[in-house]
């Protein structure tokens, strides 16, 4: 892609097209465009005072604030990267992530200042700490509010093209986390593939309560820049909040994980509250049970809506399901239960375990390339060379495309439970324990036994009020499922199913728990 291109471009035609139009709304707060991108050039005057070097790292650990977007933007005006933390991860790995990157400056929100030793320490030792929020700045911090006020803006430091952008450290459920490098080229790429299917244009509101810290919701941060849209700001996903924010500030566009649309459903706000001004609502990083999407588009009839499919790695679109493939006269097709077709400028192919393209109707790993795909893993050759091996993203997902070319995801390779030599697709069990009108939630995925290799196991969440038996779920699924592919044992959970950090079911903490269990000597 050409290396003009750059996120501070879409700065600068934000304030072309709506320089007194409302850039960012941030409870009682309201910054025009103009008066943003004058505060982004004076923090990246900050940043570059305090040593951001071009290419360097500015660490974000703070809930969704416009001090977020302020420092996305900052960081890359002042020639460096942003890297957004996790916040719901353990000190340690936090601490990890720190020295892994090196940071030239440290940026943290309200509520996670009394990290700033054991931060400091991570990287090791004289890196500035700044205070991203209302009030004092506590001790050894400086306030970044004074800070603005008291520096002169910095001209953009012209980084665009393949330069880094965003440094995004991935889960870490199965191994050490990764820090995956995303270009400038890599972000106006996904808003090029992405701008057309979601409606985008100067007139939209869009809602950013997801984490900045995942790539779908920091990809937005950039498109709805693009787009000259107006940002409305969350620190977090809670269901109620998010229904009533949508009806005070007429939220245009939104988009969520499938737990936080099961959360929306059970909030009885969800009835009552004026959510017309909603024209697309948008959902993916997580399967999405076929039952679920039904109940929430039969609640939100005047919404769009469209699935995307991705990956961090491909920052993040490559598939789209749009909005007239979920309408109700296409639902018989059966395409609601795929990932859409690919996006403009991605090319996706399914191939073998020798890395052979397979016809339609043939499962395989999915690949990808395109100018989506990211720089590689940080300091990591390693890894990057056995993911982008052939010049394709190797993205751990099977899948097959229909003959219309239609992507059909059915599971994370690492996710597939092999029983007695047989393929167990974890996400087709949950498609059918999710048809059972009592069930809220479910995970599925392999228990170690000694005569199948592994054995089919479910958990279960109930909705509100309903009641039903591990047998009758079980019998539910046999009348759906081959029998070698239902839950040999099941569960179900009183309590609310553990997430990660971006509210997606974590199967990692459910099978701990049930090796914990285990272990004690219990079921």
């Amino acid at each position: 892609m050409n290396k003009a291109v750059s996120l501070g471009q879409a700065l600068r035609r934000a304030v072309h097209l709506r320089g007194d139009g409302v850039a960012v709304i941030d409870g009682t707060k309201t910054f025009t465009w103009k008066a943003f991108s004058d505060r982004v050039a004076r923090l990246a005057g900050v940043f570059s005072a305090m040593g951001l070097s071009h290419g360097g790292r500015v660490v974000l650990l703070s809930l969704n604030s416009h001090h977020s977007l302020e420092c996305f933007f900052a960081a890359i005006h002042a020639g460096g990267a942003i890297t957004p933390l996790n916040h719901r991860l353990a000190l340690g790995e936090l601490c990890d992530q720190v020295a892994d990157c090196k940071p030239d400056v440290i940026v943290l929100g309200e509520g996670f200042s009394e990290l700033r030793g054991d931060l400091l320490a991570a990287a090791g030792g004289a890196v500035p700490l700044l205070h991203a929020g209302d009030g004092e700045a506590p001790a050894g911090m400086r306030s970044l509010d004074g800070l603005i006020e008291g520096t002169d803006p910095l001209p953009d430091q012209g980084r665009c093209g393949d330069d880094l952008a965003v440094l995004m450290y991935t889960s870490g459920t199965t191994s050490a986390a990764k820090g995956v490098m995303l270009s400038h080229a890599n972000f106006v790429a996904n808003t090029a593939n992405t701008y057309g299917e979601l409606g985008f244009g100067p007139d939209i509101v869009h809602l950013h309560h997801g984490p900045l810290f995942h790539v779908a919701a920091a990809a937005r941060v950039f498109s709805v820049t693009h787009a000259a849209g107006t940002h409305v700001l969350l620190p977090r996903f809670v269901a109620g909040e998010v229904i009533a924010e949508i009806e005070r500030t007429r939220v245009t566009h939104a988009t969520f994980v499938p737990t936080m649309l099961r959360a929306m459903l059970d909030d009885p706000a969800l009835a009552s509250a004026d959510l017309s001004s909603l024209r697309v609502l948008s959902y993916g990083s997580a399967p999405m049970p076929e039952p679920l999407l039904r109940e929430i588009m039969t609640a939100l009839p005047g919404a769009g809506f469209l699935q995307s499919y991705g990956m961090t790695e491909l920052s993040p679109v490559v598939t789209i399901l749009n909005a007239r493939d979920h309408l109700p006269e296409n639902w018989a097709s059966g395409r609601l239960r795929s990932a859409g077709k690919p996006v403009l400028f991605a090319e996706l192919g399914v191939v073998d375990a020798q890395d052979r393209p397979l016809p339609p109707g043939e499962a395989g790993e999915i690949v990808a390339r395109g100018p989506n795909v990211m720089l590689g893993y940080w300091n990591r050759p390693d890894l990057t060379a056995e993911a982008l091996r052939g010049g394709w993203m190797h993205t751990g997902d099977i899948g097959y495309f229909d003959d219309a070319g239609y992507l059909f995801v059915i599971d994370r390779l690492k996710d597939m439970i092999i029983s007695g030599g047989e393929n167990v697709y974890s996400l087709e069990v949950e498609n059918a324990l999710s048809a059972h009108p009592a069930v809220s939630q479910c995970a599925v995925f392999g228990r170690p036994h000694e005569h199948w290799g592994e054995a089919v196991h479910a958990v279960a969440t109930l909705k509100p009020g309903m009641a039903t038996t591990t047998h009758e779920l079980i019998a539910h699924c046999r009348a759906i499922l081959a029998h070698y592919k239902c839950p040999r044992t099941l569960e179900i959970r009183d309590q609310p199913m553990p997430l990660s950090g971006a509210n997606k079911i974590s199967k990692a903490a459910l099978k701990e728990e049930l090796r914990a269990r285990e272990a004690a000597g219990g079921a």
